[in-house]
């Protein structure tokens, strides 16, 4: 009896789980501010760690002088974009607001509008009460959908502090795992071997799979095309092509495309009267804009097979979940529990017996009516 009690001693084991929550909870409650930093980070590691390496031998094997110069790559690519972005709204928004509030700011007549068949008249009327008015009568129009659609912006740019220090944290978790990421990739795989043998070693890997075909087809391809696209419109003169060209990028990140900017860009042409500059960025805009059909998916397949929707649904709800670092935590997370639960499916064939056989076999059980076979 005392063996047994020994054996089973149901407040050792309560006391043990208490302790062992206390300490976990206490423990995430830690390092909860370094988590989505953190998170950033491995991905960005994960995503670029084949190009470390090729670095690394280029460099006579220094791992100091590789991961120098990955530093300077992650500066170039997340810090000077993010502070071009806001010091070209800083510098920007006062007179462009001044500027509309001055009386300066006109819409054009659009006289077409009466040709169109049925609508067109009530249409050109409704246009032209608003183009006629002066700019304080059109901004107090707008002012109901331009608050509506501004406020969703400025509540995100009310994250932009903890966004900012997101991205330092980013930068000095991404030195750490470069320095060491052999020594972090074998504690990780470890822990997860000990937690589902082969399988959780297994589950590693295709996670690093998934989080590489993310960042090559999304963020790669964002960058490609806003890049492109800001050539495009400093060629043709527009004006504060920097900022429009980090809006463009981070357009691309939703995946909204650049055709966002650049569409007004060519009206803006045509209006002006600039008319061979506007065709050349039209036909620059289809190139832009079709790259990504392309891109996009090679690149992914060189990473992980994954669904366009899965990533599309990852960027939009990790936009609304997390801000903008949700832009990349977002469809990793989706990317990585597909195929997790994917292979999880496919360890075992597929059923090959004809549903009607299934059905009929289950009628003859009594296990279903005989009528939901037919």
């Amino acid at each position: 009896m005392k063996d047994i009690y020994k054996r089973w001693d149901l407040l050792q084991i309560v006391f043990s789980l208490m302790f062992v929550s206390i300490m976990i909870l206490a423990s995430f409650w830690v390092v909860q501010p370094f988590i989505l930093g953190f998170a950033w980070a491995s991905m960005v590691v994960i995503a670029t760690w084949p190009l470390m390496i090729r670095i690394e031998r280029w460099l006579w094997g220094r791992r100091s002088l590789a991961v120098l110069v990955m530093t300077i790559l992650l500066i170039l690519v997340f810090i000077i974009p993010a502070a071009i972005l806001v010091n070209s709204l800083l510098e920007n928004s006062g007179p462009i607001m001044a500027w509309v509030s001055a009386g300066h700011f006109s819409l054009p007549q659009l006289e077409w509008l009466q040709d169109i068949p049925l609508a067109g008249n009530k249409l050109w009327y409704a246009w032209h009460s608003l183009a006629t008015g002066s700019s304080s009568t059109l901004l107090a129009k707008l002012q109901p959908y331009v608050g509506r659609t501004t406020g969703f912006f400025f509540a995100q740019a009310g994250h932009f502090g903890r966004f900012m220090l997101h991205l330092g944290l980013m930068l000095l978790f991404s030195v750490l795992l470069y320095w060491r990421g052999e020594r972090v990739s074998h504690g990780i795989r470890h822990f997860a071997f000990r937690l589902g043998s082969h399988r959780g070693d297994a589950a590693v890997l295709l996670a690093g799979q998934a989080v590489r075909a993310v960042a090559l087809g999304v963020v790669v391809t964002a960058l490609v095309q806003g890049v492109l696209g800001g050539i495009g419109l400093a060629i043709a003169g527009i004006p504060y092509a920097t900022i429009l060209t980090v809006l463009m990028i981070l357009s691309c990140l939703v995946q909204l495309g650049p055709l966002l900017v650049l569409v007004p860009a060519i009206i803006w042409l045509y209006w002006s009267g600039d008319t061979t500059w506007g065709t050349v960025l039209l036909i620059w805009s289809c190139v832009v804009g079709m790259l990504d059909s392309v891109l996009r998916p090679m690149l992914i397949r060189m990473g992980a097979d994954l669904p366009m929707i899965l990533i599309l649904s990852g960027v939009i709800g990790g936009l609304v979940a997390f801000g903008m670092i949700g832009l990349f935590i977002g469809p990793v997370v989706l990317a990585v529990s597909y195929r997790l639960i994917w292979v999880w499916v496919h360890e075992v064939p597929a059923p090959s017996q004809d549903p009607d056989d299934v059905l009929e076999e289950l009628a003859e059980l009594d296990i279903i009516p005989s009528e939901a076979k037919e």
